[in-house]
C-alpha cells in the first residue's frame, strides 16, 4: 500500500459530497491511516468551528481507508455503529483524523478514531466504530 493508492480510493469508493471535504491522506502505517481535513468556511459554523457532521464524515471515511490499508484492497463494508464524543471545538485550523483498526475478523471490523487540531495537536473528538464486512 502507498499514499497514492489510498488517496486514489477517495474518488473510487466515496460519494462526490465526501470528496468535497477535500480530504488528503497524510500518513499510514500497519495499524491505520491519517487524513487532513483542510479548514474551509463551507464546513464551518460561527467562529470558524469545524462542524460535527464534517468530522463524522471524515472519521467514517478515514476508517474505511484504514480497512483498505489493513486488508491490502477494498472490501465492501458498511458502518454498523459509530459512537462519538466531542471534546472541544476545533476552530481556524485543519483537522487531522487518525483512524486505527483495532480488530478485523471475517464479518466485523472495529476501529478507533482521534480527531485533533493540525496546528495545536489537541484532541477534539474521539470515536469508536464497528463495520460489517460484506
Amino acid at each position: 500500500m502507498n499514499l497514492e493508492t489510498l488517496q486514489a480510493a477517495l474518488p473510487d469508493y466515496f460519494a462526490p459530497w465526501v470528496q468535497a471535504l477535500g480530504l488528503h491522506v497524510v500518513s499510514f502505517d500497519s495499524q491505520g491511516v491519517t487524513l487532513r481535513v483542510p479548514q474551509n468556511p463551507q464546513l464551518s459554523r460561527v467562529g470558524g468551528m469545524l462542524c460535527g457532521q464534517a468530522m463524522m464524515a471524515a472519521a467514517d471515511t478515514a476508517m474505511v481507508l484504514a480497512l483498505i490499508n489493513h486488508f491490502g484492497a477494498f472490501k465492501p463494508c458498511t458502518t454498523v455503529q459509530m459512537n462519538s464524543s466531542f471534546l472541544k471545538p476545533l476552530s481556524n485550523q485543519d483537522a487531522l483524523v487518525e483512524a486505527r483498526v483495532i480488530r478485523a475478523g471475517k464479518s466485523l471490523a472495529f476501529g478507533e478514531i482521534d480527531i485533533r487540531g493540525a496546528d495545536d495537536g489537541k484532541s477534539v473528538c474521539r470515536a469508536t466504530t464497528t463495520y460489517a464486512l460484506l
